[in-house]
């Protein structure tokens, strides 16, 4: 939290996007007591347990709720499964959906996340940063469109540019969902909380504006309306480019960087807010001095200013769990090159 209020710090607070998942031999053992992956993210007693986990293995400076993207098209009442080997598939969308959707009843069907929240927060170290998180407009639509993703959303950037009004529609129904979901887990006792636009790359400039950086910014207002001083992420995945529009355009506190974004532009990036990142999460997977060497590679590119050591994107399930903690161990022991 200092961090995210602007304050270098040494070393930097490390935590990883899905540190509690299928990498982990005691998440796998306790995935397996649901079959149904909606109804394990639901799951108040599983969910805190699997975020619990890597706190425990690891000592990470923050956990992140368990939960998914998917949680608020599905408390909505918007048709969402996931299939084994396909991850979520949802109902193509339509008017007919769009029209049927209910925010009372989400309300109430995500109240065991909520549970959730309030549950870590009070089993998790004080010290540890709780971070809570919601899916960004146009990442949680991607899937809509054809059912499911597709190879650089093709389908959902089809569907947006022939049918703008339906794609705005569904936006302007999950921007206040997503208000109400970010609030209800800060006041139930979130520190911090985090906006992923996994697929906000794959946009040109105008829609980069319109379904990416519009919505975020509609999210981030309604949420410090009714926490004032909440600190917020942004994740604008694969938008390098576009970090510094992002950043003027939404508000946000904070930003992830993947491993893509050049040093130097990290390092402008970082000038103006404090960033998130960005270790390539293959370098966990290929271990030996390569992780070592991409560790380094990311504090001495960024560790002169705020910088909360992350992954690029999320930890992968074919890392070793050994090697995650070679990562934090060297992020942890590094010289400090202020001296």
């Amino acid at each position: 939290m200092r961090v995210l209020a602007g304050e270098r710090l040494w070393p930097p607070p490390v935590w990883m996007m899905r540190q509690a998942g299928r990498y982990l031999p005691e998440y796998r053992a306790t995935r397996s007591k649901k079959v149904n992956f909606l109804e394990f993210c639901y799951d108040t007693d599983l969910a805190t347990e699997v975020t619990l986990q890597p706190i425990r293995r690891y000592g990470f400076d923050a956990a992140i709720l368990f939960s998914d993207i998917f949680v608020v098209p599905d408390a909505l009442g918007y048709p969402v499964r996931f299939e084994e080997g396909r991850g979520p598939v949802l109902d193509p969308l339509s008017r007919e959906l769009v029209a049927r959707l209910d925010h009372e009843r989400a309300v109430s069907h995500l109240d065991p996340v909520i549970a959730t929240v309030s549950r870590l927060r009070a089993e998790l170290p004080e010290e540890t940063t709780l971070l809570g998180f919601c899916g960004a407009p146009w990442t949680v639509a991607c899937y809509s469109v054809a059912g499911h993703t597709t190879q650089d959303q093709t389908a959902a950037r089809i569907g947006a540019y022939r049918d703008p009004e339906l794609m705005q529609s569904f936006i302007d129904q999950l921007v206040p969902a997503s208000i109400d979901y970010l609030v209800r887990q800060l006041q139930a006792g979130a520190d911090a909380v985090q906006i992923f636009d996994t697929w906000a790359g794959v946009l040109d400039d105008a829609g980069f504006a319109r379904w990416s950086i519009a919505p975020t910014k509609a999210i981030v207002e309604g949420v410090r309306a009714a926490v004032p001083g909440a600190r917020i992420i942004g994740f604008p995945k694969a938008s390098a480019a576009r970090l510094e529009d992002f950043i003027a355009g939404t508000g946000v506190d904070a930003v992830g960087l993947d491993w893509t974004v050049p040093a130097a532009l990290a390092r402008q990036v970082q000038a103006r807010v404090p960033v998130q990142g960005n270790l390539d999460p293959m370098r966990l997977v290929a271990g030996g001095q390569a992780l070592l060497d991409g560790v380094d590679q990311v504090l001495e590119t960024l560790g002169d200013g705020p910088l909360v050591f992350n992954l690029g994107h999320g930890v992968t399930p074919e890392a070793d769990p050994d090697n995650v903690a070679r990562m934090i161990e060297r992020v942890r022991q590094a010289k400090d090159p202020r001296g």
